[in-house]
């Protein structure tokens, strides 16, 4: 089956230039508050894109801001990577999943659930300190449970992935138990291979636009490797809140435009 063709579209410099900004706010925004998308999603609808087309463009690029806060958070990564490999496969097999999910099924379907899943992740992750003191919330490695939960979200961020991140940090936080902003780096290395192997799919069969690939995709290069030193610098419970506070707003959002 090929690739849908897509009209053929020439960039304008300004055209370059928003990208190239929205891609460099997006990798710092997915690195902090893990909502990327919310920013350049809609800086590819305002060049013109149609919906479809702007979603896996997108996805396409975020591949680069996956590498760039790889290497950016290796501190925070040491020592993870056993459980990330394992963790590795469970992510392309939910990333494949939801890419298939978007290009087969009515895109309508998934928008509908979107709002209610953002909110509860980001009501989960502030209250989730409080929940690991209760025993049966500590983390507890990679389970047949705590995998499912993973996939899912790893499903969502191959399907359409704004605020994906934040569900993801709720799932890898039952799994990983080590500090906020070390969870955060691995959701970034995770949700990389996700949107990788969602990003192949679509590379074969999607309406990927290539000429605002390269201008979203060097934003995110370099916002992804600017986002690690920036979390770190920031303390764990304000981080938390700075997660929730906005899933929320974006829930809000979506909810009134869903909704509405």
């Amino acid at each position: 089956m090929p690739a849908p063709r897509l009209a053929r579209v020439e960039i304008t410099p300004s055209q370059a230039l928003l990208l190239l900004g929205a891609g460099f706010a997006g990798g710092v925004v997915s690195v902090l508050v893990s909502l990327a998308s919310l920013v350049t999603y809609p800086a590819l609808l305002a060049v013109g894109l149609p919906p479809v087309s702007a979603n896996v463009t997108n996805t396409v690029a975020l591949v680069f801001n996956g590498i760039g806060a790889s290497i950016g958070a290796r501190p925070e990564l040491e020592g993870q990577g056993p459980v990330l490999r394992r963790l590795a496969l469970v992510a392309a097999a939910g990333g494949v999943t939801g890419a298939a999910l978007l290009l087969a099924l009515p895109g309508r379907w998934f928008e509908l659930v979107a709002p209610l899943l953002i909110a509860g992740a980001s009501a989960l992750v502030v209250v989730q300190p409080r929940l690991a003191a209760r025993p049966r919330f500590m983390p507890r490695g990679i389970t047949a449970a705590t995998a499912a939960a993973y996939f899912a979200t790893a499903v969502y961020i191959g399907y359409f992935g704004a605020a994906g991140g934040i569900l993801a940090i709720v799932a890898l936080a039952s799994i990983i138990d080590r500090p906020l902003v070390d969870v955060n780096a691995a959701k970034a290395v995770l949700s990389g291979v996700a949107n990788a192997v969602a990003a192949l799919g679509f590379v074969l069969f999607g309406p990927v636009a290539w000429a605002f690939v390269l201008p979203l995709a060097t934003g995110f290069l370099v916002g992804g490797l600017a986002g690690p030193w920036l979390a770190r610098r920031i303390p764990a419970p304000v981080l938390r809140v700075v997660i929730g506070g906005c899933g929320l707003a974006v829930a809000a959002a979506l909810a009134w435009g869903t909704y509405a």
